[in-house]
């Protein structure tokens, strides 16, 4: 069955068509990256050594290894009192050493507005405090330690990591082994890190331009090339020693609400799902993901229950399970989220999404009630003890098969040796460098002389950086131009109109622009009528350039690292060629597969 676009998809119809075509331009494809896939194929060593452990545990014991719970604070006995305070209004305890005694955790999530992040090795140091108060506690299982490690819009831990393209930005370049070599690097940081797990890649497919939430988390519009890049992510994880966790199963690219505020609807039907959301999870499956994360969203086509998906029998067991074939460990979305909270109370979500299928249960509001909810749900019977076990097993598994068991510890005199190195800061930059997008040149203006065009100016939005980056895009992209030859500028919005004229060139840097009236549409405008010669990147969606009045020339960046910036900044003063393509369609203006180059 042909797709037609949702009532609440911005695309045509025949643009979405043109993305699902069998025949899809090879510009859109990514090559195919090799390599061995690192599976969940539970092993006999992994499964022996996973039963024994089970075998010692108490049920309140094989309860708390569902729940991976946020901690506060660089430390794991807390002694920063502000730390100690919110611990104890929040999670009942004062430290993260008494939150993992009390709950017996399966797994702790790094936030940076947690205080879990100051650098690399204080990370790897919190790690061993967090292992060490595991292994004094209870059956003493290992903890398996997590974050949202995307890269771009996402990223939870900055310099002197690594900083890579996101996932949009790898669409573009549509190279299947960059986006695998992309993954190993960022692997092996984080496991040097003692953080086993990556909440990553994203498997959704974005065929909305009005997706809230997702948009560049995605690798794009087209399910055959976001399933080969998201099978190659999953190798580099895993590859490395890190349990990959694709996102956001059955699929959220076609929502037009944020399941952190709200309960997104999908209205596809079941053939589009099979056609459109389902080829990267499988893809996924078939690599040997280790972890898969279920989405709060209603699919009335998969269940007409009306549940969000994380509290879906007939998704997470009937589809994921069952159709898929999937065996490994299905993690819930954060259980804080209003998503799934709209419809149960907090008591009950837990319980049932492990009555779903699900076998993590990730950051609950109070993780104290979660935590006795399941506990009486065990012992009145609601749950089976062996229902519980079933999923205790697959993380234990989990944690054998990424080495926890033999040795959790790292070694945090030795970060500096993975973490940031010249060999990975060089393949960034490598990588980086084929993703800038060339979406118009209609006057021909680039790439720019500094010989003809010396005095640039840079204005626009300046979103606050991903994690770790050295300053507002604006200002690194002038450092970044001042060091191609040119004189640049960077100058706020209020004061470029005025100042475009003693200036050669203006690049305004846009932002999520709205349809309609906006502040950017106005800049841009009132340049132009002031007969500035006007360049426009786009730092996050690729949208904007539709949405403003045409301009002498329109690129695309998908993000607003350094490395994203300094790429762009290097394509506009012709030290590069442009070469990422459009991993989605434009409405309106350019098709899927669509850049110009020198």
């Amino acid at each position: 069955m042909p797709y037609q676009a949702s009532r609440r998809s911005l695309l045509s119809a025949a643009a979405v068509a043109a993305v699902t075509a069998a025949g899809a331009t090879a510009s859109a494809l990514p090559r195919r990256a090799t390599g061995p896939p690192y599976g969940p194929g539970s092993g006999p060593v992994a499964g022996e050594e996973a039963r024994r452990a089970l075998a010692r545990m108490s049920l309140e014991e094989k309860v708390g290894q569902l729940f991976v719970s946020r901690v506060y604070g660089h430390v794991a006995t807390g002694p920063d009192p502000a730390d100690a305070d919110t611990f104890q209004a929040e999670l009942g305890v004062r430290s993260a050493a008494e939150l993992i005694a009390r709950y017996h955790l399966g797994g702790v999530i790094y936030f940076g507005w947690a205080g879990n992040i100051r650098h690399p090795r204080q990370v790897a140091e919190l790690s061993n405090a967090l292992q060490r108060a595991a292994r004094d506690s209870g059956a003493g299982i290992p903890l398996l330690l997590s974050t949202d490690q995307e890269h771009g819009a996402v990223t939870r831990i900055g310099k002197p990591v690594t900083l890579l393209p996101g996932a949009m930005a790898l669409g573009a370049a549509a190279d299947a082994e960059d986006a695998l070599r992309a993954a190993r690097i960022s692997g092996a940081e984080l496991a040097a890190l003692g953080i086993r797990q990556d909440y990553a890649p994203v498997a959704d497919v974005n065929v909305n331009p009005a997706n809230p939430v997702i948009g560049v988390r995605s690798f794009g519009a087209d399910p055959r090339a976001v399933a080969e890049l998201v099978a190659a992510q999953v190798r580099g994880y895993q590859g490395a020693g890190v349990a990959a966790t694709v996102k956001h199963f059955p699929g959220h690219g076609d929502t037009d609400t944020d399941s952190h505020v709200g309960l997104p609807v999908m209205r596809h039907t079941r053939a589009e799902w099979e056609e459109l959301d389902e080829p990267p999870f499988r893809a996924a499956v078939e690599a040997g993901v280790d972890a898969v994360m279920t989405a709060h969203i209603v699919f009335a086509a998969l269940d007409p229950a009306g549940d969000p998906a994380t509290l879906s029998h007939p998704i997470v067991t009937g589809i994921l399970r069952q159709r898929l074939g999937f065996a490994g460990v299905v993690i819930t979305d954060s259980l804080g989220m209003a998503g799934v909270r709209q419809k149960y109370g907090d008591d009950r979500v837990p319980v049932l999404a492990l009555k779903a299928g699900c076998d993590q249960l990730l950051n609950p509001p109070d993780l104290g009630l979660a935590y006795r909810s399941v506990l009486a749900a065990v012992r009145s019977g609601e749950l089976t003890g062996a229902r519980v076990d079933e999923s205790v097993l697959r993380i234990l598994e989990l944690k054998s098969r990424r080495g926890l068991f033999g040795d959790p510890l790292v070694a945090p005199e030795r970060v500096a040796a993975t973490v940031g190195t010249p060999e990975h800061l060089s393949a960034a930059e490598e990588v980086a460098a084929g993703t800038t997008t060339l979406l118009a040149n209609t006057q021909g203006l680039l790439p720019l002389d500094p010989v003809r065009y010396p005095k640039l100016l840079v204005t626009g939005a300046d979103p606050d950086s991903p994690t770790g980056t050295t300053g507002p895009p604006t200002a690194v992209l002038a450092r970044e131009l001042g060091a191609l030859g040119f004189t640049a500028a960077a100058l706020p919005p209020a004061r470029a109109v005025a100042a475009a004229p003693d200036h050669d060139v203006v690049l305004v840097c846009t932002y999520n622009v709205p349809q309609g009236a906006s502040t950017q549409y106005d800049l841009v405008r009132d340049l132009v009528a002031a007969g500035a010669r006007v360049v426009t990147l786009a730092l996050r969606n690729p949208y904007d350039p539709a949405r403003l009045p045409p301009v002498a020339a329109a690129l695309a960046s998908y993000s607003w690292g350094d490395g994203d910036l300094r790429a762009a900044a290097r394509v506009v003063a012709g030290a590069h060629r442009p070469s990422g393509r459009l991993p989605v369609p434009v409405p309106g203006r350019w098709p899927l597969g669509h850049g110009l180059t020198y």
